[in-house]
């Protein structure tokens, strides 16, 4: 069964339209400005219980906590994710190139200060590989580790006091960006890291991380390489100096290995059946350490080990805060890349669990954990892949888990942290290793993303690219600036098509797809699917004259032809040149008029896909109107939004068409022309 429609209606111009259904005019913008602020600036205990509950979020979620409900799974969540990150956190400061202890403290302050102002409720923050890979290579650029140091020193004192305080310094000034940021409502930056550029920064990166660890499962005594091409020279130092590889911690690597790689491909494959995972990290460290403290393995082997965690908070301290303007660049890329992949996993589990998340205040949640845990020794946090999968399928409901996390690692700070010192560090590597599984599986995104988007596929694969073969700043910033042009390229090259009319309908689509669409007679319908500015005015303009047929010399020809017509018209009625022709360019005006039935005698231009216009593209318009009047072709508008309207009637357009050629649909557009038609005599117009 089919079902019609039938719209008996007026035909609407933009301006009738607006007269019948459009709104009053509004105040003036200073007047609306002004109520604005009035209203922002307004105080009263109520306005300011909003503003508390909005940036300090747990004053919102706090009073509504279903206490049976959510407790015992935000107990279990937050112990089970508190417990990955004892390991995680001293594995991923070796990467900072800073002593263990730090990435504790890095575990314990941004979660207690996310859970106060974060709107992820499923978030976990901490130390993250990527990013503690990052600031690992400015600190190594600025205070540089001899190879042979003794560890209990005071030389060995002083190079650590100071490469914590480049650290501290690089999350001092990430947080401080971040706060900006926020002040100015520049969360929107986030998206110009796209998902393909996100996965890809991220896989190629774990590249990065597993190599530079390498040494320290091989026990080797490396300089760390860093700046262009330092995955390739540290392949080449670790591939030279392999015969000094440390036997016993090499075995200790693949004992390590052993054990971590299958027990956590259980832990994912299992995960809906466990009730929380095995914390096969902490039982991995506990025995290592015991085995390497019962058998003297730092002086009986030359193996590598932790050494003293001091026990207890540490005191504040001011970063290093002279190292701003060396380290300045590499913070802003540390800053993008913790934020966005921060914002990323939020709205993952918001959109999963149905809850919305805030951009905006999950910058000022990551600033005031950086600015506020740099002054207590910590490097830069962001949210973290593993923890955060591990906090969402334990269980966890609110930010409240982060107590919990925060409690564990408390508890490793004041009793249990000095235990560690007997841990080798090539178990470290191992666990930085095996944590990055997630990111190298993002490799089998790539067929689909072939599928989906060619384009979207060779961002991903320039970016993994240009982060392995050069750095990771170099390379992610490689990939945004190839990810825009591509945005810009597909701009500058919309397709621009011919729009044929479904039978009977009011239906109009591209002929090129719908071959039994037909033209409607001497009407030219034509879609432009992008915006018409600077990048794109000639692309357009060829496109246009392309389809019209209106070169340049062909417009100087017809508009001969046009004024000879009209003087003609004037001097005589009659169809025939008296005197005979006096112009061999065309023959006859009958001949002429009945090859001009088919031709173009009206522009219709439907704008329903051009989101904006600039003054290059305004401009551009306004020649073709010029263009169009010299041979006796109309333009009309249809489907235009507001914004493109406006800036077309600010330019000075409607001087060159008549205002009431703007019609809201390309139907009312076409029936126009064709009820002009009836009523003009086709003798008065010039065909082209």
């Amino acid at each position: 069964m089919t079902a019609s429609v039938a719209v008996y209606r007026n035909i609407y111009t933009e301006e009738r339209f607006k007269q019948t259904y459009g709104k009053e005019d509004r105040a003036p913008g200073s007047l609306l400005l002004g109520k604005r602020l009035a209203q922002k600036c307004r105080c009263s205990r109520r306005a300011f219980l909003h503003l508390l509950s909005e940036r300090v979020p747990i004053f919102s979620w706090l009073p509504r906590y279903r206490l049976r409900k959510w407790l015992l799974g935000d107990t279990i969540a937050g112990l089970t994710v508190g417990i990955l990150h004892i390991p995680q956190g001293m594995a991923f400061a070796l990467l900072t190139s800073v002593a263990p202890i730090f990435g504790l403290y890095t575990s314990f302050f941004p979660v207690v200060l996310y859970m106060l102002f974060g709107t992820g409720r499923h978030v976990s923050t901490g130390t993250f590989a990527v990013v503690s890979l990052m600031t690992g290579s400015v600190v190594q650029q600025l205070v540089p580790a001899p190879l042979h140091l003794n560890t209990s020193s005071p030389e060995a004192a002083a190079l650590e006091a100071q490469r914590i305080g480049v650290a501290s310094a690089v999350a001092l000034l990430s947080g401080i960006m971040m706060l900006c940021m926020f002040v100015l409502r520049l969360g929107f930056l986030s998206t110009y890291l796209s998902e393909p550029i996100v996965k890809a920064f991220t896989s190629a990166a774990a590249f990065h991380v597993t190599v530079s660890q390498l040494q320290s499962m091989l026990g080797l005594r490396l300089t760390r390489h860093t700046g262009n091409f330092a995955l390739f020279k540290t392949l080449a130092s670790v591939m030279e100096n392999l015969p000094q590889t440390n036997m016993a911690e090499l075995l200790i690597s693949l004992v390590c290995l052993a054990i971590l790689v299958p027990v956590k491909e259980v832990n994912t494959r299992y995960r809906k059946r466990l009730r929380t995972p095995i914390p096969v990290e902490i039982l991995t460290v506990i025995i290592a350490t015991g085995v390497a403290y019962a058998l003297s393995l730092d002086s009986t082997c030359d193996v590598q080990i932790v050494g003293h965690i001091p026990a207890g908070f540490p005191s504040p301290q001011m970063p290093a805060l002279h190292t701003f303007p060396d380290i300045a660049g590499d913070t802003v890329a540390i800053t993008f890349v913790g934020y966005a992949v921060s914002v990323s996993l939020a709205m993952i589990y918001a959109d999963k669990h149905a809850y919305s998340i805030h951009p905006n205040q999950e910058l000022l949640a990551h600033g005031i954990s950086n600015t506020v845990s740099s002054f207590f020794t910590c490097f830069p946090s962001s949210a973290t892949l593993a923890t955060t999968n591990i906090l969402e399928s334990s269980g966890g409901f609110t930010q409240l888990s982060g107590l919990f996390t925060s409690l564990v690692v408390l508890v490793v700070l004041l009793l249990i942290g000095p235990l560690f010192y007997f841990l080798p560090k090539a178990v470290l590597a191992c666990i930085n290793v095996t944590s990055l599984r997630q990111m190298f599986l993002q490799f089998q995104d790539l067929p689909g993303l072939w599928r989906v988007s060619r384009i979207d596929f060779m961002v991903w694969v320039v970016t993994w690219l240009s982060v392995v073969v050069l750095n990771v700043d170099l390379g992610l910033a490689i990939g945004v600036v190839f990810s825009m042009m591509t945005v810009i390229g597909r701009t500058q090259r919309a397709r621009c098509s011919v729009l044929g009319q479904a039978s009977n309908t009011e239906i109009y689509r591209p002929m090129q797809n719908h071959s039994k669409c037909s033209e409607v007679a001497g009407v030219k319908i034509l879609t432009y699917n992008g915006p018409i500015y600077y990048g794109n005015r000639s692309f357009f303009k060829e496109e246009v004259s392309r389809l019209l047929g209106l070169t340049p010399e062909r417009i100087r020809s017809l508009e001969k032809t046009r004024k000879a017509l009209e003087k003609r018209q004037r001097d005589t009625t009659v169809s025939t040149v008296e005197r005979g022709v006096a112009n061999a360019s065309f023959s006859s005006d009958n001949e002429l008029l009945k090859s001009a039935e088919k031709e173009v005698q009206a522009l219709l231009m439907d704008c329903s896909s051009v989101i904006f216009v600039d003054v290059a593209g305004a401009r551009l318009l306004i020649q073709m109107c010029i263009d169009c009047q010299k041979v006796g072709v109309c333009i009309y508008l249809a489907n235009c939004n507001e914004r493109v309207l406006k800036i077309l009637t600010s330019s000075g357009l409607m001087n060159y068409m008549n205002p009431q050629h703007i019609f809201i649909t390309v139907h009312d557009a076409v029936v126009y022309i064709q009820h002009l038609k009836e009523k003009t005599p086709d003798t008065t117009t010039v065909w082209v």
